[in-house]
C-alpha cells in the first residue's frame, strides 16, 4: 500500500526529466516561431563593409540572398542554431547565450580568424545570432576595432549606420570597452556610458532582449 505524504509536506516530483523535456520543447517552439518571423521580416544580410555582413537568423536562412551577395562563410554566435545549408557554406558556431555574464570576448580571436579566412579567399562572411542585435553585433564591432584601429564608439556608430537596430547587452559593452583598452586606445566607452546606452544610439526592445 502506497503511503501518502504527511500533511504539510511536499511530495518529490517523479517527472523532473519530463518537465525539463517540456521546457526544452516550449523553448524550441518559441525559437521556431521567432525564426519564422525573422525569416519574413529581417532576412537580408546587412553589409558592413566589403565581404563582411551582419544579420539575424532570418538572413542565415535566406539562401538566395547569401548566394547573391557572394557570402561563402557563416559565423553563428548563438545557442541552438544549427547550420541550415551545411553542404553549401562554411560554418563556424560560437555556442553562447546572450547574457551579460557570457564571456564572449574569449572567442574574439577565433571569430576574427574565421572572418579573415573568408575575406582573404575572395568570399564574404555573414555574422549572425538570433535577432542580429547583441552577440553578432559585439563580434563585428570588436573585429572592426582591431582591423581598423577604430574606437568603440566609432565602430558602434558604423555598424548602427548599416543596421540601425543594435543593442549589445551591458556585459558585452563592458567587454568591448576592455578590449578597446587592450588595443591601446582611449577607453571612450567608460566615459560615455549614457551616450552608448541611450535610446538615440542603441535600439532596445524588450521583445527581442533575450533573442540577441
Amino acid at each position: 500500500m502506497q503511503k501518502r505524504p504527511a500533511a504539510g509536506s511536499t511530495a518529490p516530483m517523479a517527472n523532473d526529466g519530463m518537465d525539463e523535456l517540456q521546457r526544452s520543447r516550449i523553448l524550441a517552439c518559441v525559437q521556431a516561431f521567432c525564426a519564422a518571423r525573422y525569416a519574413r521580416e529581417d532576412n537580408v544580410p546587412c553589409q558592413i563593409e566589403e565581404g563582411l555582413f551582419l544579420g539575424s537568423v532570418g538572413a542565415a536562412l535566406n539562401k538566395s540572398a547569401l548566394k547573391d551577395l557572394n557570402i561563402t562563410h557563416i559565423l553563428t554566435v548563438a545557442k541552438s542554431l544549427d547550420p541550415a545549408f551545411p553542404n553549401e557554406f562554411v560554418y563556424k558556431k560560437i555556442d553562447v547565450f546572450d547574457t551579460p555574464g557570457t564571456e564572449l570576448d574569449k572567442y574574439f580571436d577565433e571569430c576574427f580568424s574565421f572572418i579573415d579566412e573568408a575575406r582573404s579567399a575572395g568570399g564574404g562572411v555573414l555574422v549572425h545570432c538570433f535577432a542580429g542585435m547583441s552577440r553578432s553585433v559585439t563580434v563585428v564591432v570588436a573585429y572592426l576595432m582591431k582591423k581598423h584601429r577604430m574606437s568603440l564608439s566609432d565602430a558602434l556608430a558604423l555598424v548602427r549606420s548599416k543596421r540601425p537596430h543594435i543593442a549589445p547587452n551591458h556585459g558585452f559593452l563592458t567587454q568591448l570597452a576592455n578590449f578597446e583598452k587592450s588595443l591601446g586606445g582611449y577607453c571612450e566607452s567608460f566615459g560615455s556610458w549614457k551616450v552608448l546606452l541611450s535610446k538615440d544610439f542603441l535600439y532596445t526592445s524588450s521583445e527581442n532582449k533575450s533573442m540577441g
